[in-house]
């Protein structure tokens, strides 16, 4: 069985909630458990949005205080993979948009590909993720293609992610001191302990991605603890040292650089697969 975690915040719209959630309810595989956690108080709105979904296979957990994504993730996934059933695990993000195709695809990709723990899939970013518009990312196909490029940036795209459970017995849970960085630190745990990843070579997710997107990425905090943690991908997986140059220049780009510069060189300059 495939289960589906989705974490909920007090910035979350209802209006992207509501095409989030449509997006999985309306999967063409239709196997699965959906299980959406709101991570504290949120906005009425969406609570009521939550409280009124009729679907026998979506759970609603409801948590008084905020405690951050990883947090809120690690509870469902506890709970998630005591299920006797539970194969499958995939991530979505209450602002994104996910193609009918999706779970259909990644559930015959792991089925098919039995030695990968986790597979993601190229994504497509714009304002308006329900529409077939904006900028394709791509990212490495192979396992190997997606270590080499952990250097400069992530191997897969958090919100397109299907894990086999495989991967969680591996790794544990995410790791929660990591500055928003929580994927950075659970595919780290995964090259390390032997988890092997993959993606699918077609957009099956599209991301929301507006102004504040980029903004929020140049904040001193932020960017230092970013630079500090690619290091320590670098070292801890013996990547080629030419990747540490490359993390610098990154560093002093979004650490000094204007949200315009920043918002092309998000766009523009990243390292392809």
């Amino acid at each position: 069985m495939l289960y589906v975690i989705m974490s909920v915040y007090r910035n979350d719209r209802s209006s992207h909630l509501r095409e989030a959630v449509e997006s999985i309810l309306d999967q063409s595989y239709t196997e699965f458990k959906f299980y959406i956690i709101c991570d504290g108080p949120v906005h009425k709105e969406v609570g009521d949005y939550l409280s009124n979904l009729r679907d026998e296979r979506v759970e609603i957990r409801r948590r008084s205080d905020n405690k951050g994504l990883a947090i809120s993730l690690n509870e469902l996934l506890e709970e998630v993979l005591e299920v006797e059933d539970c194969e499958f695990i995939a991530r979505m993000d209450a602002d994104d948009f996910s193609l009918p195709e999706r779970f259909h695809t990644q559930v015959s990709y792991l089925k098919s590909h039995l030695d990968t723990d986790i597979v993601g899939s190229f994504i497509k970013e714009s304002s308006e993720p329900t529409k077939d518009i904006g900028a394709t990312v791509t990212y490495p196909i192979d396992h190997a293609g997606c270590r080499q490029i952990f250097g400069k940036r992530n191997p897969v795209a958090h919100p397109s992610v299907m894990f086999r459970k495989s991967y969680f017995d591996k790794t544990g849970l995410y790791p929660t001191d990591t500055m928003r960085a929580e994927d950075d630190g659970l595919w780290l745990r995964g090259f390390k302990s032997g988890c092997k990843f993959s993606n699918i070579p077609q957009v099956l997710v599209r991301m929301r991605v507006n102004d504040d997107f980029y903004e929020r990425r140049n904040s001193k905090e932020k960017v230092t603890f970013d630079y500090d943690f690619r290091k320590k991908i670098i070292r801890e997986l013996s990547l080629p040292k030419v990747n540490y140059i490359y993390a610098f220049a990154r560093y002093a780009l979004f650490r000094y650089a204007p949200a315009w510069l920043l918002k092309y060189a998000y766009l523009h300059l990243r390292p392809k697969q």
